[in-house]
């Protein structure tokens, strides 16, 4: 068959595959549509919901009172959730390690794959030898606090006491989502030891003034002390930014992913009393759901102890 030919019956075999990928994703979106304008029709709408409160999801109410010396000790569902990811790392690491075998199952690599990644990439990638060995168990325990912290955050868990439901006459608290991390005073104090610490290690290595004078770059011996105690300054205020980036950082994403579920999974369509507008939210909601959970959760706890390790590293290398 000569070339020409080829062409020419190049345009039928186009013809008898069908319709294009492009054609179909249009008539996707337009079938999409149409059931979400059919359920506008049929369900109409029945106006906003005053008593619905979605930033009631984030109240923490007290469980059990507790208050010592007048500080309020009380549990609730932040301390739930911290209770529940510091057993899930605990338990985890300690019952891989007693079952460690020589041709490893999937659980065993999956363990292995998270502690290469915290002990070559995240602290040997970023520390010193010396510094790596001291510093490892913290950084693989900070790692995997918040990865379990992140991932049971976007699991559905009775936490909800301000709705109930009745089981054999039990009222069970309704189901509900929430993550410890999306509270800002966790990734707060969890930056807070961090910040302390790079400190600390910092003034060890070289001593309070040598650490301080390494905040200066090099290069600037010959610049007047003024220009230096402007430099000093602006170092200064950059270490204490990150308190701010480190947490927010951490808090803001998981936050707004919880409240990107909330909107999406119906409660815009509760708050504005139109029922068709699930019919829009809802996939978008499942959308977002995979990627908190596959990919948000880790990346956020990768980059919080990988940024702990570069400031320790940072605070104690011979230059700035």
């Amino acid at each position: 068959m000569s070339a020409e030919g080829a062409t020419v019956e190049a345009p039928e075999s186009a013809k008898k595959s069908g319709l294009s990928t492009k054609n179909k994703v249009l008539i996707g979106i337009g079938v999409y549509l149409g059931i979400a304008i059919l359920m506008l029709l049929i369900f109409g709408s029945s106006g906003k919901e005053e008593s619905f409160k979605p930033q009631n999801e984030f109240k923490l109410e007290p469980w059990v009172s507790i208050h010592l010396a007048g500080i309020d000790l009380s549990i609730n569902k932040a301390v739930f959730y911290l209770l529940l990811a510091s057993t899930l790392t605990i338990f985890t690491m300690v019952w891989i390690s007693r079952r460690m075998h020589q041709k490893p199952n999937r659980v065993q690599t999956a363990v292995e794959v998270a502690y290469d990644l915290t002990k070559n990439t995240i602290t040997g990638g970023n520390l010193e030898p010396g510094m790596a060995a001291r510093w490892f168990p913290f950084l693989a325990a900070l790692f995997f606090w918040i990865w379990f912290s992140n991932m049971i955050g976007f699991l559905p868990l009775p936490t909800n006491t301000e709705h109930t439901f009745s089981v054999f006459g039990l009222e069970i608290p309704s189901f509900a989502i929430y993550a410890a991390t999306a509270n800002l005073s966790i990734p707060l104090v969890l930056t807070l030891i961090v910040w302390v610490s790079y400190h600390v290690e910092g003034i060890r290595a070289k001593g309070f003034f040598k650490y301080l004078g390494s905040w200066l770059p090099p290069g600037l011996e010959d610049m007047n002390p003024i220009g230096k105690a402007f430099i000093f300054v602006i170092e200064a205020i950059s270490h204490f930014a990150r308190l701010i980036s480190l947490s927010v950082r951490l808090f803001a994403n998981i936050l707004a992913g919880h409240l990107l579920l909330l909107f999406m999974g119906g409660g815009l369509a509760v708050l504005l009393g139109i029922a068709a507008l699930g019919a829009l939210t809802f996939p978008l909601a499942f959308f977002f759901f995979i990627l908190e959970v596959g990919l948000i959760a880790t990346l956020q706890a990768f980059i919080f102890s990988t940024l702990t390790a570069i400031y320790l590293g940072g605070a104690t290398s011979a230059s700035h």
